[in-house]
């Protein structure tokens, strides 16, 4: 970076802006500055791709359509209107997030880069997107869509893998940024998630193609450079439907590992119950670090004494499939109620 750091090349953040007018996507977020509806939706779609996510979100902002709705919701009903995003601990930090707003900031939304940085769970991209799109600020929201189209035009072989990667390309994206910041960051993700993107990228159609240096060099397969991800870890666990009469056993998981404060069937079983399992099935789900291999007994309980102690003993929840959908389980578990659910209507 260092031959390049004292050049001029604005006209690329201008040239961006300059399409962007032109080709921004017609999203519902983009119609408000509202600092609390820009944060949720910045939320929701780091994870989730925007076409996947829109319903969602346009569910959440119904249900909670500003911070001190949310704040005043109960955590349970925060984690359901969540369902299907995955990711949990971000809903569980959004809520803490809009309690901080409303008894640190008496309710109304930090405008300062700094403070939207103090935030539960807010990150650097996530504070420079909000203040630049709603108060003018001037960070560049660095993600992935920035590594990717910043390593390419200037044919820059950092490793985004590396632990400076954030800080490196938010220097480089200085170079190009011009005034009006906030549609700036907006362009960067348009322009990477439907021109710029990660393969068959289309540079016969990118606004940038002129400047691209990766592109000149018939080189573009080859940025960003990445080193390998480390090997997701194996991990084992094991549950036991405990059910009877349509009704089945669950409880809430701690905040302390995967899954933080979803319900889940109970992860063990009494001696008592061990003549009632009648199956299991094995599941394999993949997490970002960790792929999952989860054993499910099929526990059904012909007798009530044996039943109820069990529940006495361990403080289980009874529910039954619509009870269920009123909570939220990792989506294996969700899957297995469904399953259930059907085989149970058959019989």
């Amino acid at each position: 970076m260092e031959k390049i750091e004292n050049s001029n090349f604005k006209h690329i953040g201008n040239k961006l802006l300059n399409w962007y007018k032109v080709n921004a996507r017609d999203l519902p977020f983009r119609q408000t500055k509202d600092p609390y509806k820009i944060w949720i939706c910045e939320i929701v779609f780091q994870q989730t791709r925007i076409n996947q996510g829109l319903n969602h979100y346009n569910n959440f902002i119904k249900r909670f359509p500003d911070v001190k709705t949310l704040a005043g919701a109960e955590e349970d009903e925060v984690l359901l209107y969540w369902k299907g995003l995955g990711y949990y601990s971000r809903a569980i930090n959004i809520h803490k997030a809009a309690q901080q707003i409303m008894n640190e900031y008496e309710g109304s939304f930090p405008s300062d880069y700094d403070e939207i940085l103090k935030l539960k769970g807010v990150g650097k991209y996530t504070a420079a997107a909000v203040s630049s799109i709603c108060f003018e600020g001037k960070m560049p929201a660095v993600d992935g869509n920035f590594y990717r189209v910043l390593s390419r035009v200037f044919a820059d072989n950092f490793d985004v893998s590396n632990s400076r990667a954030f800080n490196y390309f938010s220097e480089l994206a200085t170079l190009v940024l011009p005034e009006n910041v906030g549609d700036f960051n907006q362009a960067m993700m348009d322009l990477g998630s439907e021109v710029c993107k990660p393969k068959n990228p289309l540079c016969g159609e990118c606004p940038l193609n002129g400047d691209c240096l990766a592109f000149s060099l018939h080189q573009i397969s080859e940025f960003p450079v990445k080193t390998k991800k480390v090997k997701a870890a194996d991990l084992g666990l094991t549950y036991y439907f405990v059910h009877r009469n349509g009704q089945f056993l669950i409880q809430q998981r701690k905040d302390d590992f995967i899954w933080k404060k979803l319900f889940e069937f109970p992860p063990e079983i009494s001696e008592e119950l061990m003549p009632f399992i009648k199956s299991a099935k094995m599941v394999s789900h993949k997490l970002t670090h960790k792929n999952l291999s989860i054993e499910i007994f099929n526990v059904e309980v012909d007798s009530e004494k044996v039943w109820e102690d069990f529940i006495i003993k361990n403080n289980y929840t009874i529910t039954d499939v619509e009870g269920s959908h009123e909570k939220s389980f990792p989506k294996p578990l969700e899957n297995y109620i469904e399953n259930y659910n059907t085989a149970y209507r058959i019989l």
